[in-house]
């Protein structure tokens, strides 16, 4: 039996992780698939992934039902952004998948749009996020392992919330800096005719750090 932690950020917002220990053929026994997430899956041929990519989905019918709602699958949109397939369909509210070796992660929103990821600390973070980071977040983070980590994860997060295409981390999506420990961030995305200020919760959790934006 999966064991989920559950996260309530509000009282619409509620994220699931989940330490994966099932193999696939145990998950598959029980997720109702679509005909383009079949199409999906058939594409993914890593043992791996396949596995995290249908403990996401278990993870969210998992979390749709906690909300009342009938699963019945997801399907994407032209951006490639997962939306629930539910009952009844004008609650389905929004969704964010996310998953790293042997977790996965979901979130739902009631209302608004809504981004989630989690990430290990990887001693990488040190050569590879300053490349994606504003002038002022690079002050801040310095070579600090843990800043840097929060930074990748909360734009991840923001990336997935907007959930289209021709933006970068290092232009369009920015942190405001934070206090070390911090539990809530506040993030920015920021376009020529598209700008907005998000709530950013960030959470030492599985892996390493969870991160979710709405």
């Amino acid at each position: 039996m999966p064991q989920f932690t559950s996260f309530a950020f509000n009282p619409e917002c509620t994220a699931l992780l989940w330490k994966i220990e099932e193999d696939e053929a145990n998950l598959r026994t029980s997720l109702p698939l679509t005909e383009p997430e079949l199409a999906d899956l058939a594409g993914i041929t890593h043992p791996a992934q396949r596995v995290e990519w249908m403990a996401c989905r278990t993870a969210m019918r998992q979390l749709a039902e906690s909300q009342g709602l009938a699963y019945t699958g997801l399907f994407k949109d032209e951006f490639g952004k997962p939306h629930l397939i539910a009952s009844p369909a004008e609650q389905a509210g929004h969704i964010s998948l996310t998953h790293t070796s042997g977790w996965a992660a979901v979130v739902w929103h009631a209302s608004r749009p809504v981004g989630i990821d989690i990430e290990p600390l990887r001693e990488q973070f040190v050569r590879v996020v300053p490349r994606v980071l504003s002038e002022t977040e690079t002050a801040h983070a310095g070579q600090d392992l843990m800043r840097l980590a929060v930074y990748w994860c909360a734009k991840e997060a923001l990336y997935k919330l907007y959930g289209k295409r021709q933006l970068t981390f290092r232009e369009h999506l920015l942190i405001e800096p934070f206090a070390d420990g911090a539990t809530q961030l506040t993030g920015h995305v920021r376009l020529p005719d598209h700008a907005e200020e998000l709530t950013i919760c960030c959470r030492a959790a599985g892996p390493g750090l969870l991160a979710v934006a709405f």
